[in-house]
């Protein structure tokens, strides 16, 4: 198994933090990992994405130049990196924000109103878990619980108090993906 994902957005939108969950989760599973941010010096509302692979095999580059999975929170990043997507792959893409053509071939899309979502949650910056938990319940790739546990590891003792917006956000991702 391998999985080799692109996460895109601007910077504030939580795309940096999404591929270290995942990766961090992914590491607790057992899985081999590569984690690879990219952002600009303008850290909020400049380009920001990760390259995430996760497999149970040896990974050679964590650089990810045709992913299996895209997820995508905006629509420059869509534009940019919708091309690239391989041609049996997976774009989750945060709907609220992006306006996607038919994707053509065997390729799946999920529209997901994340930012919608994450404000009737009351925090809009959780729309990135959103995004993440719709994402990982249709590729299957960790159990839910796994994402929640690393969720509090990687928010630390600092950032505690958000724990259970991101996991009610997390969850609601979920849910989305199951209708």
């Amino acid at each position: 198994m391998v999985e080799r994902v692109i996460v895109a957005g601007f910077g504030g939108q939580g795309v940096i933090f999404l591929g270290k969950l995942l990766a961090q989760a992914a590491m607790e599973q057992g899985k081999n990992v590569t984690y690879f941010p990219a952002y600009g010096p303008e850290v909020r509302g400049g380009r920001a994405n990760c390259h995430v692979v996760v497999s149970t095999e040896e990974i050679f580059s964590p650089v990810v130049a045709r992913p299996n999975s895209l997820l995508v929170m905006n629509q420059p990043s869509w534009d940019y990196f919708g091309p690239r997507l391989d041609g049996k792959g997976l774009a989750v893409v945060n709907s609220s924000m992006v306006k996607v053509p038919a994707l053509e071939g065997s390729r799946r899309l999920l529209l997901v109103p994340a930012t919608e979502i994450a404000t009737e949650l009351g925090e809009i910056r959780a729309a990135n878990m959103v995004m993440l938990g719709a994402y990982n319940r249709v590729r299957d790739l960790l159990p839910l619980e796994a994402l929640l546990e690393s969720l509090r590891l990687v928010l630390g003792e600092r950032k505690a108090g958000l724990y259970e917006v991101n996991a009610r956000a997390l969850r609601k991702g979920a849910e989305l993906a199951e209708d």
